[in-house]
């Protein structure tokens, strides 16, 4: 084996880890700086729909969003975005677009009446860094659900959507049952754990776009789009079973926990603001926590 020095294999060797790491940090990306999906960044790749619809690539359920609301396309070099006959257009700093717009590091994308999104270049470290600062700032620390500010103003922005296309949507509040029994009989971390893991549970018993939130300390809420309030009783059902019949092992142990739900719904109740539907729903658990616990009540 020769230990002389190849320059030109060790020059190729450099260009291409430079290569690489370029193309790594010139993956296209937008992400959603305002509206109910705040934060969240999706990858750019060849030709990708923006829109409510569930077969588009960067799907917003925002107000004001079309189906099919514009198209972001990436050749090799240029990102274009245009719009897709919509019914609020589409901006590109505050400009309307009529026709394919190239767009570069920085720019500002409207969508719908409140949507904006960035336009911008990340790597794998910047997207880590994203994913980290994100999930601090929308997710509770221990049961990694979207945390009580987060949901305030989805609820915001649902009933508002609701309200405007007359459509159902509607609300859960959940209480753990004798939680602090469980804290004072097996100590903190025992209630931690219970806690964590049923927001786990919960959290992957319901759609993607249902929102599951810690409401504060035992008590957790979901918000069911679409969903009426017979629809959301079912719902709720289930979801009281499934905790009921849900295993927890910690230090040893293996508990057991159950939950009282209370639902409210609009349009049967005809809130204009959340505090209403949040008001519903909170008096319906207390209805569901004196007739016993372990219960839906409406």
């Amino acid at each position: 084996m020769s230990d002389e020095w190849d320059e030109d294999t060790h020059a190729t060797d450099v260009e291409q880890i430079q290569s690489k790491l370029a193309g790594e940090r010139n993956r296209a990306t937008l992400t959603v700086i305002t509206g109910s999906a705040t934060g969240r960044m999706f990858k750019l790749d060849g030709a990708m729909t923006i829109g409510r619809a569930p077969v588009c690539e960067i799907r917003l359920d925002d107000d004001g969003i079309s189906r099919n609301h514009a198209r972001v396309r990436c050749d090799k070099d240029t990102t274009w975005i245009e719009d897709l006959a919509s019914r609020n257009g589409t901006f590109v700093n505050g400009e309307k677009i009529i026709a394919a717009t190239k767009v570069g590091d920085g720019d500002k994308i409207q969508v719908g009446r409140s949507t904006v999104l960035r336009f911008g270049f990340a790597d794998h470290l910047d997207e880590s860094f994203h994913e980290n600062l994100v999930s601090s700032a929308l997710r509770d620390g221990l049961t990694k659900l979207f945390n009580k500010r987060y949901f305030m103003e989805r609820l915001d922005s649902e009933l508002k959507f609701a309200v405007r296309h007359e459509t159902a949507l509607s609300l859960l509040l959940l209480d753990l049952d004798h939680f602090k029994q469980c804290n004072d009989t097996f100590g903190h971390l025992a209630g931690d754990a219970v806690l964590a893991t049923l927001s786990g549970v919960l959290s992957k018993a319901v759609r993607n776009e249902d929102v599951v939130a810690r409401f504060g300390g035992e008590e957790l809420a979901v918000i069911l789009r679409a969903i009426n309030i017979d629809g959301a009783i079912q719902t709720a059902e289930r979801l009281r079973k499934l905790v009921e019949n849900t295993v927890i092992e910690t230090g040893g142990r293996k508990l057991k926990a159950t939950v009282s739900i209370g639902v409210s719904g609009y349009p049967s109740t005809p809130a204009k603001a959340i505090q209403e539907l949040i008001e519903a729903a909170d008096k319906a658990l207390y209805r569901a926590k004196n007739a016993g616990r372990n219960r839906v009540s409406r």
